[in-house]
């Protein structure tokens, strides 16, 4: 049975809710950051006081709250959390907005943290996939510096075959129904390990049942020419990397030029997407701003 618009908006709260830490707080917000678009944010509070930085969380492109389960569950124990869906997802409004652009949806979270206004340093960028490529993005032009940037895997470029962007250019998104097999067969054939990771499939599969067929289309449109290599080289804000050697998805090698290019960086191979998204992960971010403070000491 298809669930009414309140249905699912309060399922999907529910959802989110049974990933917090025992005894978080959680608020949704619909937060405006253009005259035509306005986020889906969930402000997560943490049950403990902490002198943590404040985490800003962008997920890949039209990623579910269900792959993030081990990680919020892990990151709300001591860390308070933004939750940003990206315009693209089906939480936010969008009126007759057609750009899905990376620089569109750079300037939502510079708009966005304009609206929180964190204090320099008090503020962490986390994001994963397109999420993390957004944040690259806007790094060199966000209004208050954050102590660190954690990219999970991020998006160098954006990898399309010519088959299927004429494809893409061609359907229309009401029998999306009839090429989403076709999507799915051609990531867990050419474009993921299922061997090593089935569970990452098993959750792009997931995502793109959800997906809004309309904005998926016009995402896809507007990120295929897209190349962050430019925008990274003045980059001076501490980042980690986290990706995956098995993770062919996100081209682990990209990843490894892009952690070369930037200064103040490190680079963490957690072997499978599955593991960066587990709670290990928030681990690797502890220490990492952990190892910022001592140096700032120093």
């Amino acid at each position: 049975m298809k669930l009414s618009k309140e249905q699912r908006e309060k399922a999907d709260f529910e959802e989110i809710k049974s990933y917090c830490a025992q005894g978080a707080a959680l608020d949704k917000l619909l937060v405006r950051v253009s005259d035509k678009v306005s986020l889906c944010v969930y402000e997560i509070k943490s049950a403990k006081t902490t002198d943590n930085p404040v985490v800003f969380f962008v997920p890949g492109w039209i990623t579910r709250p269900f792959s993030w389960k081990d990680v919020l569950k892990e990151i709300t124990k001591d860390f308070n959390v933004i939750y940003i869906e990206t315009r693209e997802k089906r939480g936010g409004i969008t009126k007759g907005e057609k750009d899905y652009s990376i620089s569109a949806m750079s300037q939502d979270i510079i708009n966005l943290i304009n609206k929180f206004k964190p204090e320099e340093k008090e503020y962490l960028l986390l994001g994963s996939s397109l999420g993390a490529t957004v944040i690259l993005h806007s790094a060199n032009s966000l209004p208050v510096k954050p102590v660190a940037l954690v990219l999970v895997a991020p998006n160098s470029e954006f990898i399309v075959p010519w088959f299927w962007k004429v494809i893409i250019s061609l359907f229309y998104p009401p029998f999306y129904f009839l090429i989403k097999p076709a999507v799915k067969w051609y990531l867990k054939n050419f474009r993921m390990s299922v061997d090593k990771d089935l569970a990452q499939y098993k959750k792009y599969s997931a995502a793109l049942d959800a997906a809004d067929p309309w904005k998926l289309k016009r995402a896809v449109v507007s990120l295929w020419r897209y190349k962050v290599w430019d925008k990274i080289s003045d980059i001076d804000i501490p980042c980690l990397f986290i990706g995956g050697s098995h993770d062919k998805l996100h081209t682990p090698e990209n990843l490894i030029k892009m952690q070369n290019i930037i200064p103040e960086s490190v680079y963490i191979d957690m072997k499978t997407n599955s593991e960066t998204h587990s709670s290990e992960m928030v681990n690797h971010v502890r220490k990492f701003l952990k190892d910022i403070i001592e140096k700032e000491v120093k």
